[in-house]
């Protein structure tokens, strides 16, 4: 019969744990282990699409789009369609479209009213940016995690871009999944940020390729903002989060310290392969991608080649 002295004896006589020397990694960075990869919030519908072939990229985001001619109009059940795979891929890819700027624009305004960006160079109207990027042009919004304008008040919905020319090699795209971001944060982190607040300014952004000279003439027409650090997605209600190292500067209430600190833990969640896709363009294509779900990042790694890309963004709602 075992007692309980019988068993102390035993736990007594097994081999104990050998002592490791003191061992630590920095606090605040990324580490191995099990991701959490949710494409579509839980209970979401996800069902067969009907009127075109979704190939995915990655295992969250990014899908190329199959079998769709986008010079032609879109009836309502396409549209809401493309809508569908959008919210649930946060990015699609359209090869070989080959659209005039006009159609181009057409495609956008199923999804709103555009939106123009004085700040950006442009193309041929308005809400056309075209980023042309030659021997000696200067380089906007490349090699950085971002989202489009967020220094507004309303930050762009999403946006259109098309490859005009494409260099020999290089010159990718990369999109991050920012509610896979959010998902994956320590419980901790996710505690300090929901319901937190931060600001967002164009200045840190664009003062990296342009002079104060170029910049100062915009400074009333876009004043600081703040926006939520997580958001919610108004259409599928996901927690996402929303902050970015082009413009946002600090976390309201928080020491400059703490909130350099905090934000540089937040900046790096974009930077986890199991949450991105990469596109290696070809001249012609397209993407469209969800501006309130991701980042993106623009690879310049093609030396003196060119490389000519037009965007026509849509205009979105205010954060909450």
């Amino acid at each position: 019969m075992t007692t309980l002295v019988d068993s102390a004896l035993v736990d007594s006589a097994a081999p104990s744990a050998p002592a490791l020397r003191p061992h630590r990694i920095p606090a605040d960075g990324l580490y191995e282990g099990q991701r959490i990869l949710r494409r579509t919030p839980d209970g979401w519908d996800d069902r067969p699409y009907e009127r075109f072939e979704a190939v995915p990229q990655a295992a969250t985001i990014g899908a190329e789009i199959r079998g769709l001619d986008l010079s032609r109009p879109l009836d309502d059940g396409l549209r809401a369609e493309l809508n569908r795979a959008l919210l649930e891929w946060k990015v699609l890819f359209f090869r070989g479209q080959h659209l005039s700027s006009g159609a181009q624009r057409e495609f956008a305004r199923n999804w709103g009213e555009l939106e123009t960006n004085p700040l950006l160079a442009r193309g041929e109207s308005k809400d056309v940016v075209r980023f042309d990027k030659a021997v000696g042009g200067v380089t906007t919004f490349e090699n950085v995690w971002h989202t489009d304008v967020t220094f507004r008040e309303r930050p762009a919905l999403g946006a259109v871009l098309q490859l005009r020319e494409v260099p020999p090699s290089g010159g990718d795209t990369m999109w991050a999944d920012m509610a896979a971001a959010y998902d994956n944060l320590p419980p901790e982190i996710r505690a300090r940020i929901d319901g937190a607040r931060a600001v967002h300014d164009y200045l840190p952004g664009f003062a990296r390729f342009y002079s104060a000279a170029q910049l100062a003439p915009f400074q009333a027409e876009f004043p600081p903002v703040e926006h939520p650090v997580v958001r919610r997605h108004p259409e599928t209600g996901r927690r996402m989060l929303f902050v970015n190292a082009s413009f946002t500067t600090r976390i309201v209430g928080l020491e400059e310290a703490e909130s350099d600190r905090l934000l540089r833990l937040l900046f790096q969640q974009a930077q986890v392969p199991e949450f991105q896709v990469r596109w290696h363009w070809q001249a012609g294509d397209l993407a469209f991608w969800d501006n309130r779900a991701t980042q993106h990042y623009a690879v310049n790694d093609y030396g003196t080649h060119r490389r000519v890309a037009e965007r026509v963004a849509i205009a979105g709602d205010r954060p909450y």
